[in-house]
């Protein structure tokens, strides 16, 4: 075994030769948590050779020594019928190649659900490989007037047994000195039975032994979900919980949002008041403060969604938005598994595809996928947000909600709408005759997550938007810069051209305007054109293909360049400067709506098209993915245009 990997909390490095832990569990039961408590939260991610499975893999110190722990994809049984879950029986019976069988197993159940886990711990012990059964959730069977003797489970299993409250960090010490003790574990006497029947009687007779009584069911949880989980007052409880959370991203970080705008602009003119070389001045003030700056005034909206999203997970609310929607879902031939697989994509359509793992179709693998980018992910947020704020005045309010909210609000139901259509059409094209298999879904009891795990969640997510700030979007603004700064303009040319010399305004515009950059978005015109963009837009568009959010830093930039002293203003009174148009405004309602329903559809995120490719292990899907979704979003970017120019005059 090669693989190495850092611990945050008790460092070192996996070498050959140490012991090696798999993670064993059902989703929901807790095994996240335990693997963080034991690997500090920090753990190497990669694929298992030769397939896309993701694989977690942390070190965690037992004494002097230490350990490697992985966590392996999460499965209700042994008898696989995913990709995932076929990697965990693959793992477990050594039949992966280049992934040694692991030396002992550490097994997640439930405390609170432990009757339906039995049949998959008889499941784990049958592989005969030294196994320590953690046990999760045992503070809320105690709240919910359960019982559970440990030490009687572990003698009536034949294992040893701990009580681990993983997000409190109970018991997690307690195991790590257990994990030293491996080689000594006992192990059952007799193997548990395979057979269903007797595994049912078999279970009972564990439960009795250890004095297990079920918790009681959870009055809240069934009163809410009397509720929540209505066909008719649950859907409409999750349209108004959407609406209210985008009326909450758009409220509350407003004032931080121009708190870091303030900050950049002033950050920019230090630079060019101190920074003597012109040049030197302009790629640090213009490339790097603004255009990443531009990127970054959105930091408050993005940390703000992802602390929404956190907390509607840690109290459980997703989990019954999955079951709700498991049956829109069949409506267009798939399973609620391609839900949370969708639902992944709000943040970013990465995991959104990664997620299509978890799903047994190969069919509905693909049809998800080809939804998947249409999803409104977070890297479209602050797109919408420079351009909402463009076309909506921030005082104007439909009712009770400010109309920027609801313009966000109706941008991601386009989305989501758009994405079901999108996947309803893949399943047509294919063979979707094949029947629905059942969807297992655990609807834990809502409960108030840990501000730690809440905010290790949201710090996760914005982390990643903070890299792609500091590399992609970096890389990119700086060749922008360079793209609108060259080829230099002698003074004798732009004398000669009526320019005066000495008004930085106009010097910076008849450069942005005689630019590579502006022969590249005029190389572009006649595809734009017809949608209202220009010059600039066009070349905000074709940056774009990196990362969404360098449309926003391209903007940047380009309004800098027409107005140094308020790029603001420049953005806002930005007009055409030649053509039929010349003279009039270049953001008008029809141009931003068709530039906010383009971004809606396009697919203009080169990793995911990489992952496309990864996951469909071929280069086809990606380019139908990319070709659809380009085509349809300039047929749907220009019907945008047309009627609102038509409501509008």
């Amino acid at each position: 075994m090669t693989t190495s990997c850092h611990d945050v909390a008790g460092g070192g490095e996996v070498t050959a030769g140490q012991p090696r832990f798999a993670l064993v569990g059902s989703p929901n039961a807790g095994k996240t948590s335990v693997f963080n408590g034991l690997t500090g939260l920090n753990a190497k991610t990669g694929n298992y050779p030769g397939v896309t499975v993701a694989r977690f893999v942390g070190v965690c110190r037992t004494g002097g020594d230490s350990c490697l722990i992985e966590d392996l994809p999460g499965t209700y049984s042994l008898e696989a019928i995913s990709p995932d879950e076929q990697i965990t029986v693959d793992v477990l019976d050594g039949r992966l190649d280049g992934v040694d069988r692991p030396d002992a197993l550490l097994l997640v159940a439930d405390a609170t659900t432990l009757r339906r886990s039995l049949p998959f711990v008889a499941q784990v012990l049958a592989r005969s490989l030294p196994t320590c059964l953690v046990i999760t959730f045992t503070d809320e069977l105690a709240r919910r007037q359960g019982t559970l003797d440990t030490d009687a489970l572990g003698e009536a299993l034949g294992v040893p047994v701990l009580a681990v409250v993983g997000h409190r960090g109970r018991g997690v010490a307690q195991l790590r000195d257990r994990l030293a003790e491996w080689a000594s574990w006992p192990t059952p006497v007799l193997a548990p039975p395979t057979d269903p029947d007797e595994v049912d009687a078999w279970a009972e007779s564990v439960l009795e032994f250890a004095g297990y009584r079920a918790p009681e069911r959870h009055r809240v949880t069934q009163r809410v979900d009397a509720v929540l989980l209505h066909p008719l007052w649950g859907t409409l409880v999750f349209f108004a919980v959407m609406m209210l959370f985008f009326q909450t991203v758009f409220t509350l970080a407003a004032p931080l949002q121009g708190a870091v705008e303030s900050a950049f602009g002033e950050l920019s003119r230090l630079v060019s008041a101190h920074v003597g070389n012109s040049w030197l001045s302009g790629l640090l003030g213009d490339a790097l403060i603004g255009g990443v700056g531009a990127v970054m005034v959105f930091v408050p909206q993005i940390m703000l969604l992802f602390l929404l999203l956190a907390l509607l997970e840690g109290v459980g609310y997703m989990s019954r938005a999955a079951f709700l929607m498991d049956r829109v879902m069949a409506r267009v031939g798939l399973e609620g598994r391609a839900f949370v697989a969708l639902l992944s994509s709000f943040a970013c359509a990465i995991p959104g595809i990664m997620a299509t793992r978890t799903l047994p179709s190969a069919r509905d693998r693909l049809a998800t996928m080809m939804a998947a980018p249409l999803i409104t992910c977070s890297a479209r947020l602050p797109v919408y947000v420079l351009l909402i704020g463009l076309l909506v005045d921030p005082s104007y309010r439909v009712g009770p909600f400010g109309a920027q909210g609801l313009v966000m609000f109706g941008l991601y139901v386009l989305g989501a709408v758009s994405a079901m259509l999108a996947a309803w059409a893949f399943k047509k094209l294919g063979d979707h005759r094949g029947a629905l298999l059942p969807f297992h879904m655990e609807l834990p009891p809502y409960r108030l997550p840990s501000p730690r795990s809440v905010l290790v969640m949201t710090w996760s997510s914005a982390r990643a938007f903070l890299r792609k700030c500091t590399t992609v979007i970096a890389a990119t603004s700086v060749l922008l810069w360079l793209l609108l700064n060259l080829p230099l303009h002698p003074a004798a040319e732009l004398r000669a051209a009526g320019v005066d010399t000495t008004d930085r305004t106009a010097v910076s515009a008849y450069q942005a305007d005689h630019s590579y950059a502006a022969g590249l978005g005029h190389l572009a015109a006649p595809v734009f054109s017809p949608l209202g963009f220009d010059w600039r837009i066009n070349v905000g568009v074709l940056s774009a293909q990196s990362a969404r959010e360098t449309f926003v830093a391209t903007l940047g930039q380009v309004s800098a360049a027409q107005d140094p002293e308020n790029p603001a203003r420049a953005l806002r009174t930005m007009t055409y400067p030649d053509g039929p148009h010349a003279g009039e405004r270049i953001f008008t309602a029809p141009t931003i709506a068709a530039l906010l329903v383009y971004f809606a559809y396009a697919l203009q995120c080169m990793a995911t098209v990489a992952v496309l490719r990864r996951e469909t292990g071929t280069w086809r899907w990606p380019a139908i993915a990319f070709t659809y979704l380009t085509g349809l979003a300039w047929v749907m970017a220009y019907l945008a245009r047309t009627l609102t120019a038509w409501l509008g005059g």
